[in-house]
């Protein structure tokens, strides 16, 4: 061991030396055959532990720190229990406090400086609260203290003047130790204590600071004392990986083997070459062409090894020779500490004859002493590196060492500190959520609100080596623990992301989707979803989003499976107090189920978006008319029906059921319209009620008819089933033609000789232009047909951009839509919103304006009033941004979209609609191109003589499938009226292919009214390509075949 520092208490540990201050490293003899575990610096003591637990103490010995009676200048052994064995220990100041397994114990502490004894209480003493508790990490400030338990719980007692117990304002002292709170749910790796300030690092280098900041020593930009944890942002993204602190300053090392220092600097301690104080955390310059694997603070100067060249480095106060550099002097950046260094090395030892050389092992620093301790070169064996923390000092976390030793123990009764560690294990949010990282390339250093740091496929694999059929001793231990120890405790306001962990991977516990575990562990942990605060529960929306797809489906499979099974309760007979209960659980797992339902559609476009929410089990089980009735009564008049929590969240509904839904309102409409003419029978004069809509027009004058037809339609007509009739032609509309209704005027309202819209070339998209001549009475039309679409059952093919949908749901259009529409000008909003830097005056020169064409001339909008005064500069970038979306969407277009919104609304308007997103919206009006061809020809019927291995069938297929994507979709606007397909997939499109009379040389004919194709008997296949080509290319026009 070597020392070095302020001697004048004896607290290096040397005897009776003359000198009060030992200027450059000195062996200690006392140690030379005794391997040292742990050396903990005070003020004016020292306390070394040995590997075999035995504890050594020297200096200052006023009030029994030192645990003895003997000469204070040399070690003297530790008076204790022959079965304590110590692992760490903590002396600052007068204080001394041992981890001790399992318990903690303290010495001599002064009510008035930190714990719970009494003045001069020489004897050591348990601190009784934590006796119960396994302890892995102890720290202490000069007048607090700190402990970290297995279970990731962080306790504090002492003084709390700067807030420096974490406890907030209204603690002044605390004589026992009590659990920070604040920060349950956070898996962490170290705890650390200064002067009057305290630090936490969690195990994704996440650091929270707290108590005296006069020096900034919390690097939280400010002086401010803080009183409750806070975190330190900036170094978020560093991976920090080990802290240590100093009367008023504060380091941190990384990962990669950096140092950032911040807080007091007068003496240089910072290491920054100058004495100023940094309130932000600032890299050491000097050290960053170095790995540093281990650094350590004393009371105002600094320590770093770095193991490449074997040499310590030291900075700050130097006054007491603790910075070995064999003068008084400070150091204002980093210097060497004297001595006959070397590196270790994995080779042959590198042997000396002419002068002692010295190889570290670990350093220690405190007070103003500073120990290093060393093998010579011959017995070299490798340093310590703070970078990776001792297994001894952490929290419990489920991994593959955790489940293997579990696995070893035969079924039946576990070992009680085997199932204590269960317990303590999943009855810990903070341990769970530190379980299952991402450690490949170190990604869970990178979790934030939009990634979690988890791996997922490693929770998944655990949980179920955890969880097998015969370990049912082990399943039923972590069942009790979650069911009664860890959902009730889980909060709505989480510290950090980091505590949102568990939330992603509990799921994935087999435990989880077990139906006898459904109402004790999937609906409370359904209710803890639903509880957390908008903040936590959009972090976890994030999350969910970027699953992979198997992975989310995972959750939705578990809550579908809730629902299956509360159902299939419900239809057998139980009590009325029974079946409320049933209906609030249905009610949390609907509502889980919307949530996730939401998530899936903002995550972007998806191949069979809908195929993970479809259930035929919970289609069997509930009857969607019937809950609409019931829902209706309870919006109007306050009902509140056991069955109404169904159609409240429309996912469920729009996923196997949006036909049925649909033909609800459609019959509900026929319905009073037999009525209204029954009723008609027993009155003198009573006009009759067709119970359709029936829509006359020319082809040659489509709008104007259909115009002046809606025009007179009563609003309650709307909803009626829609039969339009071509004038002059002998069709029957069974569907087809109403679909080429559609078709045709909606291509009439589009044609640019209106103007109503403009064309976006880049996105392909429309918009409304407000250049246009036309009055509001045409959007209002476009509305107007819009919705009988969706009532009819017929997707339209509209160009228009998601924000169309949002705006109809009365949601504003965000950034992104402006992306959609104008790719060019919305990438340039975002680089605007991006620039790190503060000259956006400068470099955009922009005001609050837009300019616009008009007729060939150049005209400039201003987007708030006196917009051209007002620059764009870093601080109202976002309200610019605001104002051009708005413009573009709103402002500019607002008398257009308001009639195209009361078109719409007449017809679809009400309290259903709220119930869709606007991704579900815009899927019933304009369908889907998620084509499936396979899926086409196996959903397709024949009749007559044809069937699927017929040879016609055969060379039709083998055409068809060799056809471009344009011909397809060409084919199919042939054949059912429309390019695109229903929201529900290929699967809900069913063709009819029959043989007609005649020869080859006839084309097929379609009958859009039947998705029917007359097939001609085809011999080869070249000649039904050209005439199946030939047809497609002439769709339009109805007469009877």
């Amino acid at each position: 061991m070597l020392c070095w520092g302020n001697a004048s208490f004896g607290q290096l540990g040397l005897g009776g030396i003359d000198e009060e201050i030992v200027l450059e490293p000195r062996k200690s003899d006392f140690f030379l055959n005794k391997r040292v575990r742990d050396v903990g610096c005070g003020l004016r003591h020292t306390v070394f532990v040995l590997d075999d637990g035995t504890v050594y103490t020297c200096g200052c010995n006023d009030l029994g720190q030192l645990g003895h009676e003997k000469a204070r200048k040399r070690p003297g052994k530790f008076r204790s229990n022959e079965l304590w064995r110590v692992r760490v220990v903590v002396p600052v100041f007068f204080v001394s406090l041992f981890y001790i397994k399992p318990k903690v114990a303290s010495v001599c502490e002064c009510t008035e400086f930190s714990l719970i004894l009494s003045l001069f209480s020489y004897p050591d003493r348990n601190i009784k609260s934590l006796s119960e508790i396994q302890i892995v990490q102890v720290a202490c400030g000069y007048y607090h203290s700190l402990a970290l338990s297995k279970g990731s719980e962080v306790f504090s007692w002492g003084q709390n003047k700067y807030g420096q117990l974490g406890l907030g304002y209204e603690y002044k002292k605390q004589n026992s130790p009590h659990v920070i709170k604040s920060l349950l749910g956070i898996p962490f790796a170290q705890i650390v204590a200064g002067g009057a300030h305290s630090f936490v690092l969690t195990l994704s280098g996440a650091i929270f600071g707290w108590g005296r900041n006069k020096f900034g020593q919390l690097g939280l930009n400010d002086d401010n004392d803080r009183y409750v944890p806070t975190l330190l942002k900036s170094l978020r993204t560093q991976k920090v990986v080990h802290i240590c602190c100093g009367e008023d300053h504060t380091a941190a090392l990384t990962k990669e083997g950096g140092v950032f220092t911040f807080g007091a600097g007068g003496y240089g301690q910072l290491g920054h070459n100058s004495t100023s104080h940094e309130i932000n955390p600032r890299k050491v310059f000097e050290l960053m062409g170095s790995v540093v694997t281990q650094i350590t603070c004393g009371r105002q100067h600094t320590t770093a090894f770095v193991p490449s060249s074997g040499r310590i480095y030291s900075f700050g106060l130097g006054g007491n020779g603790q910075l070995g550099t064999g003068t008084t002097s400070n150091r204002k950046s980093p210097f060497t500490v004297k001595g006959n260094w070397l590196p270790y090395s994995t080779q042959c030892p590198i042997t000396t004859e002419s002068e002692e050389c010295f190889c570290v092992k670990r350093i220690f620093s405190g007070g103003d002493q500073s120990f290093a301790h060393y093998f010579y070169p011959q017995n070299m064996v490798p340093p310590d590196d703070f970078r990776y923390p001792d297994f001894l000092k952490q929290i419990w976390t489920v991994n593959e060492t955790f489940i293997q030793r579990l696995l070893t123990f035969p079924s039946g009764r576990l070992p009680v500190e085997i199932a204590n560690e269960i317990d303590g294990t999943f009855s810990s949010a903070g341990c769970l959520n530190g379980s299952f990282l991402a450690l490949s390339n170190d990604d869970h250093y990178k979790t934030s609100t939009r990634f979690s740091g988890v791996d997922m496929n490693a929770a998944r694999l655990l949980f179920h080596k955890l969880i097998q059929p015969d370990h049912t001793h082990i399943s039923q231990q972590v069942a009790a623990s979650l069911e009664k120890n860890l959902i009730p405790k889980l909060t709505s306001s989480l510290p950090d992301v980091e505590a949102l962990r568990l939330y992603l991977t509990l799921p994935e516990c087999p435990l989880m989707s077990d139906a006898n575990n459904f109402t004790t562990l999937a609906i409370p942990f359904g209710t803890a979803i639903l509880n957390l605060e908008k903040a936590p529960l959009k972090v976890l929306e994030n999350w969910w989003s970027v699953l992979e797809p198997p992975l989310f489906l995972k959750i939705v499979e578990l809550y579908k499976d809730v629902v299956v099974h509360l159902l299939k309760l419900c239809k057998i007979g139980i009590p009325a107090s029974e079946r409320r209960i049933l209906t609030n659980f249905l009610h949390t797992a609907f509502r889980v189920l919307e949530i996730l339902h939401r998530v899936f559609f903002l995550s972007g476009p998806m191949n069979h978006w809908n195929s993970g929410f479809q259930s035929d089990m919970i289609q069997d089980l509930i009857d969607i008319r019937n809950d609409y009735v019931n829902w209706v009564q309870q919006q109007v008049f306050g009902m509140v029906s056991c069955v109404g929590v169904f159609l409240a969240f429309f996912f469920v509904v729009f996923c196997f059921a949006t036909d049925t839904f649909t033909l609800v309102f459609l019959q509900m409409a026929v319905d009073q319209a037999h009525r209204q003419n029954l009723s008609s029978l027993f009155l003198p004069v009573f006009e009759s009620v067709n119970p359709c809509l029936i829509l006359m027009v020319r082809r040659d004058n489509i709008v104007g008819d259909a115009v002046e037809v809606l025009r007179k339609t009563k609003n309650v007509d709307y909803k009626k089933p829609l039969k339009v009739i071509f004038v002059g032609e002998e069709a029957v509309d069974a569907g087809g033609v109403r679909k080429e209704f559609f078709l045709l005027i909606m291509r009439e309202l589009l044609d640019p000789k209106y103007g109503m819209f403009r064309y976006y070339e880049e996105s392909r998209l429309i918009w409304f232009s407000d250049k246009t001549f036309e009055d509001s009475d045409l959007f209002h039309l476009i509305g107007v047909v819009c919705g009988l679409a969706i009532y009819n059952f017929t997707i339209v093919d509209l160009h228009f951009p998601l924000a169309l949908y949002k705006k109809l749901l009365n949601k504003k259009p965000s950034l992104d839509d402006l992306k959609e529409l104008m790719p060019d000008v919305g990438r340039g909003m975002q680089q605007l919103l991006d620039y790190p830097e503060d000259d956006i005056e400068e470099a955009f020169c922009l005001n609050f304006t837009i300019t616009v064409e008009n007729f060939g001339t150049t005209e400039i909008k201003e987007l708030v009033p006196n917009g051209a005064d007002i620059p764009v500069v870093k601080q109202n970038r976002q309200d610019f941004v605001d104002a051009y979306v708005d413009y573009i969407f709103s402002k500019s277009v607002a008398s257009l979209f308001s009639a195209f919104h009361a078109g719409f609304h007449k017809v679809c308007g009400g309290k259903v609609l709220q119930l869709f997103q606007p991704s579900e919206l815009q899927a019933m009006v304009i369908g889907n191109t998620n084509y499936d061809w396979k899926e086409l020809e196996k959903n397709t019927e024949y009749k007559g003589e044809y069937w699927a291995d017929h040879p016609t069938i055969k060379i039709f297929w083998e055409v068809f499938h060799e056809l471009s994507l344009e011909k397809k979709k060409q084919f199919l606007l042939f054949l059912t009226g429309s390019d695109r397909i229903p929201i529900l997939g290929m699967k809900c499109l069913k063709l009819v292919i029959q043989p007609t009379g005649g020869g080859e040389g006839y084309l097929p004919v379609a009958h859009t009214c039947f998705n029917l194709l007359d097939l001609p008997k085809y011999t080869d296949k070249e000649t039904l390509k050209s005439k199946l080509i030939q047809a497609i290319d002439h769709y339009e026009g109805f007469s009877l075949v």
